[in-house]
């Protein structure tokens, strides 16, 4: 594989204090360059932020648990006086929305879903894409929840809480693999031949899971 041609360093994540409170990012959390933190945002160890994420804790706090992961585009808010919180292991996926709502242990929101004010997803349960979660709404532990407004449709089987541990455990290596490795650098003009791939572990997407 080509070296890419490095600059320096990664440019730092763009940080923004206000009214006298600083975000904090632990030393061993990955927060992607052009991810934005405002305020009172605590990123705990282990964690990994996206590109474009949005953090903006100016009304209420925002706290990501160890080894939790927030996407590209995602954003976090809350109302004032209100926290926003994912818990250790969560794992919320692409372009997703929380305004004031928990994420417990362990859960997986997916893709694209918008989670309201006072909601709380149980501890190792999968809120499905697409999904709307209303103000309040308290998912089960261990459940599946999908649809506009979302609800319960099943007890998720062991075997799908495994399969979702392991893909927030891939990106809790991402962390430290895109600490360790990533770089800011000049692309190449063309493909160079015999490239190779990313070290992207051996995760599978749920539905070849069970085919499986």
């Amino acid at each position: 594989m080509t070296a890419p041609t490095a600059f320096p360093t990664l440019p730092r994540p763009t940080v923004y204090a206000i009214d006298g409170v600083i975000p904090v990012i632990d030393p061993t959390a990955f927060v992607h360059p052009s991810a934005v933190l405002i305020g009172d945002v605590v990123v705990g160890p282990g964690c990994y932020v996206g590109p474009c994420a949005s953090l903006r804790g100016d009304f209420g706090r925002i706290v990501l648990q160890r080894g939790s992961n927030v996407q590209d585009n995602c954003t976090i808010h809350a109302f004032p006086g209100h926290d926003a919180i994912v818990e250790e292991d969560g794992h919320v996926g692409h372009g997703a929305v929380l305004h004031g709502c928990i994420v417990r242990r362990n859960a997986l929101v997916g893709m694209n879903v918008v989670v309201m004010d006072g909601a709380e997803i149980g501890e190792d349960s999968i809120v499905a894409a697409m999904a709307f979660v209303k103000a309040g709404f308290v998912v089960p532990p261990r459940t599946l929840v999908a649809g506009l407004p979302a609800k319960v449709m099943r007890e998720l089987r062991p075997d799908e809480v495994a399969w979702k541990s392991e893909g927030t455990e891939e990106y809790q290596r991402l962390a430290r693999r895109s600490r360790a490795t990533m770089v800011a650098c000049a692309p190449l003009e063309a493909e160079e031949p015999g490239r190779g791939r990313v070290d992207a572990g051996t995760s599978q997407p749920l539905h070849k899971v069970k085919g499986a």
